[in-house]
């Protein structure tokens, strides 16, 4: 079994910054790909970035691209997603997710494991 647990959410302004970590429980976090999903009021989730277990590749949404970076520290059990020049348009709620397998997924439906998800709240 595997637990997610998000934190670092919280109310910026426009142009501010956040960073999200990711929690994973488990002895097999090197070898899952993670993966950070939004969700805003009335709309899908939608994909945000992802990275390979070993953490040699990632991926990002265009609308992120230049101001989002996803790390992960592997003796940490952590994934991170660092935020900046944060638009009101970034606000959703930010959930984190797990799978098995080494490429980078950006289907909600390829992940295995998700967290409770926090909120990221940005005012102009």
């Amino acid at each position: 079994q595997v637990e997610l647990v998000e934190s670092g959410g919280g109310l910026v302004q426009a142009g501010g910054s956040l960073r999200l970590s990711c929690a994973v429980s488990g002895r097999t976090f090197g070898g899952y790909g993670m993966g950070w999903f939004r969700q805003a009021p009335g709309k899908e989730r939608e994909f945000v970035a992802a990275i390979t277990p070993n953490g040699g590749s990632t991926y990002y949404t265009d609308s992120v691209k230049g101001r989002f970076t996803i790390s992960r520290d592997r003796a940490k059990n952590t994934v991170y997603l660092q935020m900046n020049s944060l638009k009101p348009e970034d606000t959703a709620v930010y959930y984190c997710a797990a799978r098995r397998g080494s490429w980078l997924a950006t289907l909600a439906n390829e992940y295995d494991y998700w967290g409770q998800g926090t909120q990221v709240t940005v005012s102009s």
